[in-house]
């Protein structure tokens, strides 16, 4: 953690994890003739919507998982989603479920190229950020019929709700949900004599200048802040809400229409950022994404990360032990100590493939993962992260940490991931943060700059 250490990659990227959906048995025809009968047969069934159920009358659907569930012990991906579909099946013997996991890495490309190819799957678990683009492209089957009067009063979160939505319509249908935050190093704090500078009370709301001086004790003590990590698009949701947080700033305004990051506090937190980055307060992330900043602080190598959920606490929890890391959960600092607060929503759509019968297998099996009395809250667990159901009551009853990252929902901000373009504004912001901390642009220009892009993008986009 001391500044002499080296800050090089503590490993290389995992290779992507990917698993064979699994094909039929190969078909041989007599003759050319029979061949092309067979296939005028298939497509005129596939027309009538009967295209995946069997001669059983049993209905075949496929599942993409990315890793988002929790795993028992050093099951690998896809073992404890095999269980949940297992126990669907047993309820349902007409459905079948097709599982293929699918990583972070190559995931979205893989689901673009099957999207153009008409390959891909029917159910997806997913975020609304691409789940909605997926939507505005027409690509989903709407699943209005699923968010009863019962569910929407359930959840009671109109925001939430909202990042579910495109238009008038919902396709995205939500089972759990958490807030982004920081994380800092107990260790480092009680070292460098800077415990006083966090709050422990409550949702542990701080401010700017608290911040400030917790990163100059640190860094006299010989401690390394966190990275201003920007290498590419990986956790940039972290440390876009770090900026905007500093000096009340927004990404977009309140009517999620148009950026609005180069405002007064959007200049004055990026100015801030630069002389920190400059008297070594926090560390130049050109060369990290969001993933290795994370790295850098369970390993002991930083003292802080802006980067930081339950999930990633549950994820992360056996490396901080083993290196006799503490880790404090604090939300982003404010000038007010207020904080605004994105946030994680986990949940699943359905590809529109054409086949009616696909799609409402789907809803029935995406109505079991969420809201089966005995799988419902126990899926929710395994995400690590809320029920979006109130009903649901407290799952982690007892866990104080949990306790706090459910505090945390009050502060909720716009979702404004959904907002056309989404995709294409992210690759223009780490650019304009490498800039910045480089010293190749002024904030106010660099921040002009993006946008102008950004809004472009929106534009694209419509």
């Amino acid at each position: 953690m001391k500044k002499m250490l080296s800050l090089g990659l503590a490993a290389a990227m995992t290779a992507s994890m990917l698993t064979g959906c699994g094909g039929g048995d190969k078909q041989t025809a007599g003759t050319q003739a029979d061949t092309k009968a067979e296939e005028a047969k298939n497509t005129e069934a596939a027309s009538k919507g009967s295209e995946g159920t069997s001669a059983e009358g049993v209905t075949e659907i496929t599942w993409w998982a990315f890793p988002t569930f929790a795993q028992d012990g050093n099951n690998p991906a896809g073992t404890y989603e095999q269980e949940i579909i297992d126990a669907f099946e047993a309820k349902n013997p007409d459905i079948k479920v097709k599982l293929e996991t699918i990583d972070f890495t190559s995931g979205p490309e893989k689901i673009t190229a099957a999207i153009e190819a008409g390959t891909v799957c029917d159910v997806l678990f997913d975020a609304p950020g691409r789940i909605i683009s997926y939507a505005q492209n027409g690509k989903l089957v709407a699943l209005d019929d699923m968010f009863t009067d019962e569910f929407t009063k359930d959840v009671d979160n109109e925001a939430l709700l909202n990042a579910c939505k495109s238009g008038d319509s919902y396709y995205m249908y939500p089972i759990s949900s958490a807030a982004f935050c920081m994380a800092v190093s107990k260790n480092a704090l009680e070292e460098a004599g800077a415990m006083d500078c966090i709050n422990l009370e409550g949702d542990r709301t701080w401010t700017t200048e608290q911040f400030e001086e917790m990163m100059k004790k640190l860094s006299e003590a010989g401690f390394m802040g966190g990275t201003v990590y920007c290498s590419g698009q990986g956790g940039d949701q972290g440390i876009r809400a770090f900026v905007t947080n500093l000096y009340d700033s927004s990404v977009t305004d309140p009517e999620i229409t148009t950026y609005t990051l180069n405002d007064e506090g959007g200049v004055k937190a990026m100015t801030k950022i630069k002389e920190w980055v400059d008297n070594g307060y926090m560390l130049n992330g050109s060369a990290y994404n969001g993933g290795e900043d994370v790295d850098q602080f369970v390993a002991g190598n930083t003292a802080f990360t802006t980067l930081w959920s339950p999930g990633l606490a549950s994820q992360r929890a056996e490396t901080l032990n083993e290196n006799g890391i503490e880790a404090i959960a604090l939300p982003f600092p404010s000038e007010d100590g207020k904080p605004a607060l994105e946030y994680l929503v986990n949940g699943f759509c359905v590809f529109d493939n054409g086949d009616e019968a696909r799609a409402e297998a789907s809803k029935k099996f995406i109505d079991f993962v969420c809201n089966d009395e005995e799988w419902g809250p126990k899926n929710v667990v395994k995400t690590s992260v809320f029920p979006v159901r109130q009903s649901m009551g407290d799952l982690y009853e007892g866990d104080e940490d949990m306790a706090f990252y459910a505090s945390l929902s009050k502060y909720y901000s716009p979702y404004y991931n959904t907002i056309p373009g989404f995709a294409e504004m992210r690759t223009y912001w780490f650019p304009m943060l490498q800039a910045v901390i480089n010293g190749d642009a002024e904030p106010k220009a660099a921040l002009d700059d993006f946008v102008a892009k950004a809004n472009q993008s929106i534009i694209n986009a419509q």
